[in-house]
């Protein structure tokens, strides 16, 4: 399921994994580009595990209509409340080092349904994106299926016969 808004868009999966596991992936930024599944993400250039708020993490991208291809952004975590949410913010480091963000961010909300059984709820907010920035980037950059099949991703990674890197394993 996914709602679409005026200037977010969620969706949200339950998923038959405890709430902890999920946060743990989330947490991981090596784990972001299967969660993603686009081919945008394509991985971790910091790959220490997401800690504290305000702790920046490099992701390496790509995007056929990006000038470079490929390219890099900087990410800001502004949540971080385990096992409950997640959230970061995007933007890119400047040639002087200063970091601009965009005003867009990604948040996941997990909410405990049983000791194995977690509601997981991903959104993409851009209501703080600047016009100049909304002249020349539609938002959201993709449809609203794709948060569906991230979540679907996620699930995957989490489930207890995957073979994916998890924390308790």
């Amino acid at each position: 399921m996914h709602t679409v808004d005026r200037e977010n868009v969620s969706a949200t999966l339950t998923v038959a994994v405890p709430a902890a596991r999920v946060f743990a992936l989330l947490a991981d930024p090596t784990t972001h580009s299967a969660i993603d599944g686009t081919g945008w993400v394509q991985e971790a250039a910091d790959q220490a595990p997401l800690t504290e708020v305000g702790q920046i993490f490099r992701m390496d991208m790509y995007h056929p209509n990006h000038p470079n291809g490929d390219y890099q952004v900087a990410n800001q975590v502004r949540v971080l409340d385990p096992p409950r949410a997640i959230a970061w913010l995007t933007g890119q480091e400047k040639d002087d080092g200063h970091l601009e963000f965009g005003g867009w961010f990604w948040r996941y909300d997990l909410v405990r349904l049983g000791p194995s059984e977690t509601a997981v709820t991903l959104t993409y907010d851009w209501s703080a994106v600047p016009q100049s920035i909304r002249e020349y980037l539609q938002f959201p950059p993709f449809g609203p299926e794709h948060l569906t099949n991230s979540l679907h991703h996620l699930a995957e990674l989490a489930a207890p016969t995957s073979r994916a890197r998890t924390p308790d394993r």
